[in-house]
């Protein structure tokens, strides 16, 4: 069936796209943070424990409602380790890095959703695609306080 939301069709479809690499981003970025959560060890492993297993289950929330707006724009959501190998700009690091690199990898990655979910912000815009304006807002205010808060983390 055709779909009718008042988003012209290449514009949904280039939405959908932009979405689907910030799914990506946001589902390596979770799998980054629970293998941090597993394995991470030394002086503040309580804090950081409790702080990663916080953030992963956020992005678990996030990813879902990610998928849903690229469905809801009549698309497929990607959903293999595979798709989001590709699709992702987020790197990951062979081993298990001490804690205060997995701090700054965990910055990194959140910088490259927040550089994601930017990029695609004026082609919503564009669009007049108000929902995925407001999705691309709160994952913008979540990621940018993350980093933030991760970032203090490394501060002496």
């Amino acid at each position: 069936m055709k779909i009718e939301i008042g988003i012209e069709e290449g514009k949904r479809v280039e939405i959908a796209k932009g979405l689907s690499t910030l799914l990506a981003d946001s589902y390596t970025l979770y799998l980054k943070t629970h293998n941090y959560h597993w394995n991470v060890t030394g002086m503040m492993f309580q804090t950081l424990h409790t702080m990663f297993e916080t953030q992963y289950t956020e992005l678990a929330m996030a990813v879902d409602v990610i998928a849903e707006r690229i469905r809801s724009l009549g698309e497929r959501a990607p959903g293999s380790y595979k798709e989001f190998s590709s699709l992702t700009k987020i790197t990951e690091e062979e081993g298990t890095p001490p804690a205060k690199d997995m701090i700054k990898n965990l910055v990194k990655a959140h910088e490259v959703v927040i550089q994601t979910a930017r990029g695609l912000y004026p082609i919503a815009e564009n669009a007049n695609d108000e929902s995925t304006l407001d999705l691309l807002t709160q994952r913008l205010q979540i990621h940018e306080k993350t980093a933030w808060m991760l970032r203090s983390l490394l501060e002496d």
